[in-house]
């Protein structure tokens, strides 16, 4: 497995590392970004620790590629805020549109460069979705109609059978946002685009825990990961 880092908006407030991990086998590429809001920290942590696992080969990426944007907004996650503006509403909210903020221009442009076949946009939120349909905390989010639908039901099924607690189960939800990462990963670039989203409730080591499990089944399925 090779690696490598580069700065993503070098020079400014939001200068941040993207990680590449290229397997020894051909295949597909996947993109993950967390941190678009700052105060979502267990998905930055769970993102922090995918790479460095990746770095130390505790985990191995044996096809494909790899891309890992742990912190995508710098300045939020600095103050533990979610962001203003909202950056997961800056990306281009169609096809002859632009990304409208320097941090989404950056990721809008290594999604083109690279043209990942998944792309998981890592969040979290209020509340258990086992409990209210009106909450997103224990989802997994995608555009109605996107080619991830029936990897990301048969996702859901496999983390739910090792969930312990039934109020942890996750659900999906179908749901197109303009403007948001995932929405113009899939509109855009054509990707099996996810978001993956854990509730600010639990313990944060749980939260971590759940985020991985998540990320390694899409790794798995995607070829990029021994199953």
């Amino acid at each position: 497995m090779l690696t490598e880092r580069q700065k993503l908006a070098k020079g400014t407030p939001f200068e941040t590392w993207l990680h590449l991990f290229h397997g020894e086998l051909p295949g597909p590429t996947v993109m993950i970004v967390a941190g678009i809001h700052g105060k979502e920290v267990g998905s930055i942590r769970a993102a922090q620790k995918l790479v460095k696992q990746l770095r130390n080969q505790e985990l191995t990426i044996i096809s494909g590629s790899l891309i890992v944007v742990p912190v995508a907004n710098q300045p939020a996650f600095k103050k533990r805020v979610r962001g203003t503006p909202d950056l997961n509403r800056t990306f281009p909210r169609g096809q002859n549109r632009k990304a409208t903020q320097e941090m989404s221009r950056a990721l809008f442009s290594i999604m083109q460069k690279y043209k990942p076949a998944w792309y998981l946009d890592l969040h979290e939120a209020n509340g258990l979705s086992s409990k209210s349909k009106d909450v997103l905390g224990q989802t997994l989010i995608t555009n109605p109609g996107n080619a991830s639908i029936p990897i990301v039901r048969k996702i859901i099924k496999q983390i739910n059978g090792i969930v312990t607690r039934p109020s942890h189960r996750f659900h999906i939800r179908l749901h197109k946002l303009k403007g948001s990462s995932r929405t113009a990963a899939a509109e855009r670039i054509y990707a099996n685009a996810v978001t993956v989203e854990t509730c600010w409730s639990l313990k944060m080591n749980t939260r971590i825990e759940y985020q991985m499990q998540v990320v390694q089944h899409f790794l798995r399925e995607a070829g990029l990961m021994k199953s």
